[in-house]
């Protein structure tokens, strides 16, 4: 199955550094590609990976994030993860989950890779 997608990655070491404006433009500029597919129904799914975390650091508006994914049209589903997810985010939601690591390749020594843990 051809999947069709965008992606923005934010480092998120020097999120709160010196390249903070850069990241939180991004970050707007990403979200706003989002909201437009939602709108427009172009996937049936999305993945906003770590996506709690631009609306805890403020650089996107929760309430307009809520609002967008109330307002979509069609079935799309949507699933955000992260930590510290905003009350209304978590109210707003159909499923939240809360995730414990039973285990991990960090355990037995392996180092971060990148694109799944940074």
């Amino acid at each position: 199955m051809a999947q069709d997608g965008c992606g923005l990655v934010l480092d998120t070491y020097v999120s709160q550094g010196r390249h903070r404006r850069h990241r939180a433009a991004a970050a707007a500029d990403g979200w706003a590609e989002i909201a437009l597919r939602l709108a427009t129904q172009r996937h049936d799914f999305y993945l906003l990976d770590e996506f709690t975390y631009p609306l805890k650091w403020g650089w996107l508006d929760v309430d307009e994030v809520v609002d967008v994914l109330r307002a979509r049209p069609g079935h799309q589903h949507v699933v955000i993860t992260g930590r510290d997810a905003p009350q209304r985010l978590v109210a707003a939601a159909d499923l939240v989950t809360e995730m414990t690591k039973v285990k991990h390749p960090m355990d037995a020594g392996r180092k971060g890779q990148k694109g799944i843990e940074w």
